[in-house]
C-alpha cells in the first residue's frame, strides 16, 4: 500500500469535521459556495480550513483575496491564514495564471500528494472544494476521505439537474454522507431541485440568489460577507452545523 494513504489519515486527524462541496459539473458556482461557506464558518468562530481540490483550475484563492500568502514548510506544508481561514491550494506553487495540465494517474498522484503533505492545525471544520465532474479525481477523494459529508450544488437547469441527480446517486451508491443540496444562481426559485431532494431523501437546504454585486466583492472577504449571496448562505451554514456537534458555541 502507498504509505501516503496512512499519511492522509494522520494529517486529517485533528480535523473534527469535513464538508465536501461538489456538483458533478463545472460552472455552477461550486467554488463560490465553498469559499463563502468557509468564511461564514469562520464568522461563527469556528477554526476553519479550505482545501481547493480543483487541481487544474483552482480559484478559491481569488475569492479570498489570497495575494501574497504562501504556506510554510516544517514537517509538512502548513496552509497560511487568509481572512481567518486556513487556505491550501496548488495555486501557491503554479504561479499567476499558470495551468496544471494533469491526466490519468497524474491526477490521482497529485491529489494524494497534496492530502499527504498538508499539515492542518486543529480545525473544527475543513471545507473541500471538490474537482468538477465524476471522474478519477472525485472518485479518489470519496475513497481517500471516507468521513466527508457532501453538499451538492445544482441549478435550475435540466442539464445541471441531471448531473446533480447522477452525483447524488453515485454518492449514495458509495455509502457517502450527503448533507444536502442547494440551488445556486437562482432568479426564480424552482420546485425541481426540491423534487430531486425528495427523490433521494436528502435535505434541500435552500436557494442562493443570482447576485449582481457578488462579482465586484470577489477578492474582498469583508464585502463578500455583506452580499445577498452570503446572506442566503447563512441559513445553509446553520443547517449544516445543526446536523452535528461541530459547533461548540
Amino acid at each position: 500500500m502507498d504509505p501516503r494513504h496512512g499519511a492522509v489519515e494522520r494529517r486529517l486527524g485533528e480535523v473534527r469535521r469535513i464538508l465536501a462541496v461538489t456538483g458533478g459539473k463545472g460552472g455552477i458556482g461550486k467554488s463560490a459556495v465553498a469559499s463563502t461557506l468557509a468564511l461564514l464558518f469562520g464568522e461563527r468562530g469556528l477554526a476553519t480550513g479550505l482545501l481547493d481540490l480543483d487541481l487544474t483550475s483552482p480559484t478559491d484563492h481569488v475569492f479570498l483575496g489570497a495575494s501574497g500568502a504562501f504556506p510554510t514548510e516544517e514537517f509538512g506544508i502548513e496552509p497560511p491564514l487568509v481572512a481567518g481561514v486556513r487556505l491550501m491550494s496548488v495555486s501557491y506553487f503554479l504561479g499567476p495564471g499558470r495551468p496544471a495540465p494533469l491526466r490519468g494517474p497524474d491526477v490521482t498522484n497529485a491529489t494524494l500528494e497534496l492530502l499527504a503533505v498538508t499539515r492542518w492545525s486543529p480545525l473544527d471544520l475543513l471545507v473541500l472544494d471538490m474537482p468538477p465532474g465524476l471522474g478519477d479525481a472525485a472518485l479518489d477523494l470519496v475513497r481517500l476521505v471516507r468521513r466527508a459529508e457532501y453538499l451538492v450544488v445544482s441549478a435550475d437547469s435540466l442539464v445541471v439537474l441531471e448531473t446533480a441527480r447522477r452525483t447524488v446517486r453515485l454518492l449514495r451508491d458509495l455509502d457517502a454522507d450527503v448533507a444536502g443540496v442547494v440551488e445556486n444562481f437562482t432568479r426564480t426559485p424552482s420546485e425541481r431541485l426540491r423534487d430531486l431532494s425528495a427523490e433521494f431523501d436528502v435535505p434541500f437546504l435552500g436557494s442562493l440568489p443570482w447576485d449582481e454585486s457578488f462579482e465586484s466583492a470577489v477578492g474582498d472577504p469583508d464585502r463578500l460577507l455583506r452580499t445577498r449571496f452570503a446572506e442566503a448562505l447563512r441559513p445553509v451554514r446553520d443547517a449544516l452545523l445543526e446536523r452535528s456537534s461541530a459547533d461548540p458555541r
